[in-house]
Protein backbone atom coordinates (compact mmCIF):
# COMPACT_ATOMS: atom_id res chain seq x y z
CA UNK A 1 0.00 0.00 0.00
CA UNK A 2 0.92 3.75 -0.21
CA UNK A 3 0.89 5.43 2.56
CA UNK A 4 -0.31 9.01 2.13
CA UNK A 5 0.36 11.97 4.07
CA UNK A 6 -2.08 14.64 3.36
CA UNK A 7 -3.21 16.83 7.31
CA UNK A 8 -0.84 19.59 7.78
CA UNK A 9 1.21 18.87 10.75
CA UNK A 10 1.00 15.32 10.55
CA UNK A 11 4.36 13.55 12.79
CA UNK A 12 5.09 10.20 10.88
CA UNK A 13 7.25 7.83 13.56
CA UNK A 14 8.43 4.65 13.84
CA UNK A 15 7.10 2.42 16.75
CA UNK A 16 8.96 -0.69 16.32
CA UNK A 17 8.12 -2.56 13.13
CA UNK A 18 5.09 0.05 11.83
CA UNK A 19 4.53 3.08 11.04
CA UNK A 20 3.01 5.50 13.45
CA UNK A 21 1.27 8.82 11.94
CA UNK A 22 0.10 11.27 14.39
CA UNK A 23 -2.10 14.12 14.38
CA UNK A 24 -3.33 15.85 17.70
CA UNK A 25 -5.86 13.10 19.05
CA UNK A 26 -5.67 10.82 16.11
CA UNK A 27 -3.02 8.08 15.67
CA UNK A 28 -2.55 5.49 12.97
CA UNK A 29 -0.11 2.28 12.93
CA UNK A 30 0.66 0.52 9.35
CA UNK A 31 3.24 -2.48 9.35
CA UNK A 32 6.11 -1.77 7.43
CA UNK A 33 5.09 -4.66 5.56
CA UNK A 34 2.69 -3.30 4.17
CA UNK A 35 4.15 -0.44 2.84
CA UNK A 36 5.46 -0.45 -0.45
CA UNK A 37 5.99 4.22 -0.32
CA UNK A 38 5.26 7.18 1.95
CA UNK A 39 3.99 10.23 -0.34
CA UNK A 40 3.76 13.39 1.35
CA UNK A 41 2.16 16.15 0.33
CA UNK A 42 1.69 18.58 2.96
CA UNK A 43 3.57 19.90 5.64
CA UNK A 44 4.22 17.37 7.68
CA UNK A 45 6.77 16.25 10.87
CA UNK A 46 9.11 12.94 9.95
CA UNK A 47 11.65 11.20 12.46
CA UNK A 48 14.89 9.94 11.33
CA UNK A 49 14.04 6.41 13.10
CA UNK A 50 10.69 6.15 10.24
CA UNK A 51 12.96 7.01 7.44
CA UNK A 52 15.91 4.69 8.72
CA UNK A 53 13.09 2.10 8.64
CA UNK A 54 11.77 2.98 5.27
CA UNK A 55 14.83 2.84 3.94
CA UNK A 56 15.82 -0.82 5.80
CA UNK A 57 12.93 -1.99 3.55
CA UNK A 58 13.21 -0.77 0.39
CA UNK A 59 10.29 1.75 0.64
CA UNK A 60 10.93 5.34 -0.97
CA UNK A 61 9.42 8.32 0.47
CA UNK A 62 8.01 11.43 -1.74
CA UNK A 63 7.83 14.90 -1.30
CA UNK A 64 4.88 16.21 -3.82
CA UNK A 65 4.16 19.87 -4.04
CA UNK A 66 0.73 21.57 -4.47
CA UNK A 67 0.67 20.58 -8.52
CA UNK A 68 1.31 16.46 -7.56
CA UNK A 69 5.10 17.45 -8.89
CA UNK A 70 7.60 15.44 -6.63
CA UNK A 71 9.95 18.01 -5.45
CA UNK A 72 11.82 15.41 -3.44
CA UNK A 73 12.75 12.04 -2.88
CA UNK A 74 14.22 10.17 0.44
CA UNK A 75 16.21 6.98 -0.65
CA UNK A 76 19.17 4.57 -0.05
CA UNK A 77 22.08 5.25 -1.44
CA UNK A 78 22.50 2.05 -3.25
CA UNK A 79 23.23 1.44 -7.01
CA UNK A 80 19.68 -0.25 -8.44
CA UNK A 81 21.77 -2.68 -10.39
CA UNK A 82 25.33 -2.94 -12.89
CA UNK A 83 26.96 -0.09 -14.58
CA UNK A 84 27.02 -1.98 -17.55
CA UNK A 85 23.21 -0.92 -17.91
CA UNK A 86 23.75 2.61 -17.85
CA UNK A 87 26.85 2.42 -19.93
CA UNK A 88 24.54 0.76 -22.69
CA UNK A 89 21.89 3.30 -22.05
CA UNK A 90 23.94 5.76 -23.49
CA UNK A 91 25.17 3.91 -26.30
CA UNK A 92 22.20 3.18 -27.58
CA UNK A 93 20.81 7.06 -27.13
CA UNK A 94 21.55 7.93 -30.59
CA UNK A 95 21.50 4.69 -32.77
CA UNK A 96 18.67 2.97 -34.51
CA UNK A 97 18.54 0.78 -32.01
CA UNK A 98 17.81 3.52 -29.64
CA UNK A 99 14.86 5.27 -31.86
CA UNK A 100 13.34 1.44 -32.29
CA UNK A 101 12.84 1.30 -28.55
CA UNK A 102 11.95 5.01 -28.43
CA UNK A 103 8.96 4.21 -31.26
CA UNK A 104 8.28 1.56 -29.11
CA UNK A 105 7.28 3.62 -26.16
CA UNK A 106 4.95 6.02 -28.36
CA UNK A 107 3.17 3.43 -30.26
CA UNK A 108 2.02 2.02 -26.82
CA UNK A 109 1.03 5.17 -26.18
CA UNK A 110 -1.47 5.74 -28.87
CA UNK A 111 -2.41 2.11 -29.07
CA UNK A 112 -3.55 3.14 -25.30
CA UNK A 113 -5.59 5.87 -26.20
CA UNK A 114 -7.31 4.31 -29.42
CA UNK A 115 -7.70 1.36 -26.91
CA UNK A 116 -9.43 3.39 -23.95
CA UNK A 117 -11.42 5.83 -26.04
CA UNK A 118 -12.87 2.40 -27.78
CA UNK A 119 -13.61 1.27 -24.48
CA UNK A 120 -15.47 4.42 -23.57
CA UNK A 121 -17.05 4.77 -27.13
CA UNK A 122 -18.82 1.25 -26.16
CA UNK A 123 -21.08 3.32 -23.23
CA UNK A 124 -21.67 6.30 -24.81
CA UNK A 125 -23.85 5.08 -27.86
CA UNK A 126 -24.86 8.80 -28.44
CA UNK A 127 -21.55 9.71 -28.86
CA UNK A 128 -20.17 6.64 -31.32
CA UNK A 129 -20.12 8.40 -34.54
CA UNK A 130 -18.17 11.36 -33.21
CA UNK A 131 -16.05 9.55 -30.87
CA UNK A 132 -14.91 6.70 -33.74
CA UNK A 133 -14.09 9.54 -35.63
CA UNK A 134 -11.43 10.35 -33.09
CA UNK A 135 -9.84 7.27 -32.94
CA UNK A 136 -9.74 7.05 -36.63
CA UNK A 137 -8.12 9.99 -36.84
CA UNK A 138 -5.67 8.59 -33.97
CA UNK A 139 -4.99 5.82 -35.91
CA UNK A 140 -3.54 7.61 -38.10
CA UNK A 141 -1.49 9.14 -36.42
CA UNK A 142 -0.15 6.25 -35.09
CA UNK A 143 0.51 4.16 -38.57
CA UNK A 144 2.67 7.74 -39.05
CA UNK A 145 5.09 6.25 -37.14
CA UNK A 146 6.00 3.12 -38.94
CA UNK A 147 7.04 5.20 -42.44
CA UNK A 148 9.94 7.50 -40.08
CA UNK A 149 12.86 4.87 -40.81
CA UNK A 150 13.60 4.20 -44.44
CA UNK A 151 13.50 0.70 -45.07
CA UNK A 152 16.99 0.81 -46.71
CA UNK A 153 18.59 3.22 -43.71
CA UNK A 154 22.21 1.95 -42.86
CA UNK A 155 21.93 4.69 -39.55
CA UNK A 156 18.79 6.56 -38.06
CA UNK A 157 19.66 8.36 -35.19
CA UNK A 158 17.45 9.98 -32.65
CA UNK A 159 18.40 13.47 -33.81
CA UNK A 160 16.87 12.52 -37.25
CA UNK A 161 13.61 11.72 -36.06
CA UNK A 162 13.01 13.46 -32.77
CA UNK A 163 10.93 16.61 -34.44
CA UNK A 164 8.91 13.97 -35.93
CA UNK A 165 8.33 11.29 -33.53
CA UNK A 166 7.45 14.71 -31.00
CA UNK A 167 4.70 16.46 -33.77
CA UNK A 168 3.16 13.46 -34.66
CA UNK A 169 2.72 13.01 -31.05
CA UNK A 170 1.66 16.44 -30.05
CA UNK A 171 -1.02 15.89 -33.18
CA UNK A 172 -2.16 12.47 -31.41
CA UNK A 173 -1.97 14.56 -27.84
CA UNK A 174 -4.56 17.24 -29.45
CA UNK A 175 -7.19 14.80 -30.92
CA UNK A 176 -6.90 12.55 -27.76
CA UNK A 177 -7.31 15.25 -25.11
CA UNK A 178 -10.23 16.79 -27.48
CA UNK A 179 -12.19 13.65 -27.86
CA UNK A 180 -12.12 13.19 -23.55
CA UNK A 181 -13.17 17.16 -23.18
CA UNK A 182 -15.87 15.70 -25.81
CA UNK A 183 -17.05 12.56 -23.37
CA UNK A 184 -16.91 14.79 -20.25
CA UNK A 185 -19.83 16.31 -18.90
CA UNK A 186 -20.85 20.08 -20.34
CA UNK A 187 -19.58 21.68 -17.19
CA UNK A 188 -16.00 20.09 -17.00
CA UNK A 189 -14.80 20.54 -20.54
CA UNK A 190 -11.65 21.71 -21.52
CA UNK A 191 -9.23 23.42 -23.89
CA UNK A 192 -6.49 21.19 -24.36
CA UNK A 193 -3.51 20.26 -21.81
CA UNK A 194 -2.81 22.75 -19.42
CA UNK A 195 -0.01 22.37 -16.98
CA UNK A 196 1.27 24.59 -13.26
CA UNK A 197 -1.57 25.93 -12.89
CA UNK A 198 -3.93 24.51 -14.85
CA UNK A 199 -7.18 26.23 -16.28
CA UNK A 200 -9.74 23.77 -15.48
CA UNK A 201 -10.67 21.29 -12.74
CA UNK A 202 -9.86 18.45 -15.00
CA UNK A 203 -6.21 18.95 -15.80
CA UNK A 204 -6.11 19.72 -12.16
CA UNK A 205 -6.64 16.40 -11.75
CA UNK A 206 -4.55 15.81 -14.40
CA UNK A 207 -1.39 17.41 -13.29
CA UNK A 208 -1.37 15.57 -9.66
CA UNK A 209 -2.45 11.91 -11.29
CA UNK A 210 1.02 12.39 -13.71
CA UNK A 211 2.50 14.00 -10.48
CA UNK A 212 2.37 10.54 -8.92
CA UNK A 213 3.24 8.46 -11.66
CA UNK A 214 6.70 10.19 -12.49
CA UNK A 215 7.36 9.30 -8.99
CA UNK A 216 6.56 5.78 -9.50
CA UNK A 217 8.12 5.72 -13.01
CA UNK A 218 11.31 6.75 -10.82
CA UNK A 219 11.40 4.46 -8.43
CA UNK A 220 11.07 1.76 -11.19
CA UNK A 221 13.84 2.96 -13.40
CA UNK A 222 16.59 3.19 -9.63
CA UNK A 223 15.52 -0.56 -9.12
CA UNK A 224 16.17 -1.57 -12.54
CA UNK A 225 19.10 -0.30 -12.81
CA UNK A 226 18.26 2.53 -15.43
CA UNK A 227 19.61 5.63 -15.51
CA UNK A 228 16.38 8.31 -14.73
CA UNK A 229 18.50 11.34 -16.83
CA UNK A 230 19.49 9.57 -19.80
CA UNK A 231 16.73 9.45 -21.88
CA UNK A 232 16.02 9.14 -25.91
CA UNK A 233 13.23 11.14 -26.96
CA UNK A 234 13.50 13.72 -24.28
CA UNK A 235 17.21 15.70 -24.68
CA UNK A 236 19.40 15.82 -21.71
CA UNK A 237 19.09 19.02 -19.88
CA UNK A 238 20.34 19.90 -16.40
CA UNK A 239 18.48 18.22 -13.56
CA UNK A 240 15.71 16.94 -16.28
CA UNK A 241 15.31 13.50 -15.82
CA UNK A 242 14.86 12.67 -19.25
CA UNK A 243 14.01 8.67 -19.17
CA UNK A 244 11.40 9.32 -16.72
CA UNK A 245 9.37 11.19 -19.27
CA UNK A 246 10.39 8.82 -22.04
CA UNK A 247 8.72 6.19 -20.03
CA UNK A 248 5.85 7.53 -18.36
CA UNK A 249 4.12 7.85 -21.44
CA UNK A 250 3.39 4.49 -21.67
CA UNK A 251 1.16 4.58 -18.13
CA UNK A 252 -0.53 8.11 -18.12
CA UNK A 253 -3.20 6.48 -19.83
CA UNK A 254 -3.66 4.65 -15.63
CA UNK A 255 -4.06 8.77 -14.62
CA UNK A 256 -6.08 9.40 -17.55
CA UNK A 257 -8.50 6.56 -17.11
CA UNK A 258 -9.00 7.30 -12.71
CA UNK A 259 -10.07 10.42 -13.43
CA UNK A 260 -12.53 9.45 -16.03
CA UNK A 261 -14.02 7.20 -13.78
CA UNK A 262 -14.56 9.11 -10.91
CA UNK A 263 -16.03 12.06 -13.02
CA UNK A 264 -18.62 9.34 -14.74
CA UNK A 265 -19.09 8.12 -11.05
CA UNK A 266 -20.14 12.00 -9.81
CA UNK A 267 -17.02 11.51 -6.78
CA UNK A 268 -15.65 15.15 -8.38
CA UNK A 269 -17.10 18.41 -6.56
CA UNK A 270 -16.73 22.02 -6.81
CA UNK A 271 -15.10 22.23 -3.42
CA UNK A 272 -12.06 19.84 -4.03
CA UNK A 273 -10.77 22.68 -5.96
CA UNK A 274 -8.85 25.85 -5.28
CA UNK A 275 -9.76 29.02 -7.30
CA UNK A 276 -6.22 30.54 -8.39
CA UNK A 277 -5.87 33.89 -10.45
CA UNK A 278 -5.13 32.24 -13.37
CA UNK A 279 -6.35 28.78 -12.77
CA UNK A 280 -7.17 26.10 -10.52
CA UNK A 281 -5.21 23.70 -8.15
CA UNK A 282 -6.36 20.52 -5.88
CA UNK A 283 -7.17 21.07 -2.18
CA UNK A 284 -6.87 18.56 0.50
CA UNK A 285 -10.09 17.09 -0.17
CA UNK A 286 -9.52 16.73 -4.02
CA UNK A 287 -6.19 14.83 -3.69
CA UNK A 288 -7.88 12.81 -0.94
CA UNK A 289 -10.61 11.67 -3.49
CA UNK A 290 -7.65 11.61 -6.76
CA UNK A 291 -5.22 9.55 -4.70
CA UNK A 292 -7.80 6.50 -3.35
CA UNK A 293 -9.35 6.39 -6.74
CA UNK A 294 -5.44 5.91 -8.29
CA UNK A 295 -4.34 3.93 -5.53
CA UNK A 296 -7.09 0.99 -5.64
CA UNK A 297 -6.90 1.14 -9.74
CA UNK A 298 -2.86 1.05 -9.39
CA UNK A 299 -3.79 -2.21 -6.53
CA UNK A 300 -6.03 -3.80 -9.17
CA UNK A 301 -4.91 -7.34 -10.58
CA UNK A 302 -4.70 -7.98 -14.18
CA UNK A 303 -3.06 -10.45 -16.48
CA UNK A 304 0.61 -9.52 -17.15
CA UNK A 305 3.37 -11.67 -19.05
CA UNK A 306 0.28 -14.99 -18.76
CA UNK A 307 0.32 -14.48 -14.55
CA UNK A 308 -2.26 -12.26 -12.45
CA UNK A 309 -0.05 -9.10 -10.93
CA UNK A 310 -0.99 -5.46 -9.43
CA UNK A 311 -1.33 -3.20 -12.59
CA UNK A 312 1.06 -0.84 -10.68
CA UNK A 313 3.92 -3.47 -10.05
CA UNK A 314 3.91 -3.60 -14.31
CA UNK A 315 6.20 -0.37 -13.79
CA UNK A 316 8.58 -2.16 -12.51
CA UNK A 317 8.58 -5.34 -15.03
CA UNK A 318 8.86 -2.72 -18.10
CA UNK A 319 11.40 -1.13 -16.70
CA UNK A 320 14.01 -4.20 -16.05
CA UNK A 321 12.32 -5.41 -19.56
CA UNK A 322 14.03 -2.36 -20.62
CA UNK A 323 17.33 -3.29 -18.55
CA UNK A 324 17.44 -6.93 -19.63
CA UNK A 325 16.92 -5.48 -23.75
CA UNK A 326 19.93 -3.17 -22.78
CA UNK A 327 22.41 -5.63 -21.69
CA UNK A 328 21.51 -9.32 -23.86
Amino acid sequence: MQLVINTYGSYLQKNGDCFKVKKDEQVFEVSVKKVDGIMITTAAYITTDAIKLAMDHNIDIIFLDEFGDPFGRVWHSKLGSTTLIRRRQLEISDTTEGVNLALDWVRKKLDNQIELLTRLRESRTNKSAEITAYIDKLRNCRNSFDSLIPKDASHIGIEDVRGSIMGIEGSGGRLYFEAISFILPDRYKFEGRSRNPAKDEFNALLNYGYGILYSKVEKACIIAGLDPYVGIIHTDHYNKKSLVFDLIENFRIWADETIIKIFAGREVKQEHFDKLENGFTLNKDGKAVLISAFNSFLDESIRYGGRNIKRGDIIQFECHSIANRLIL
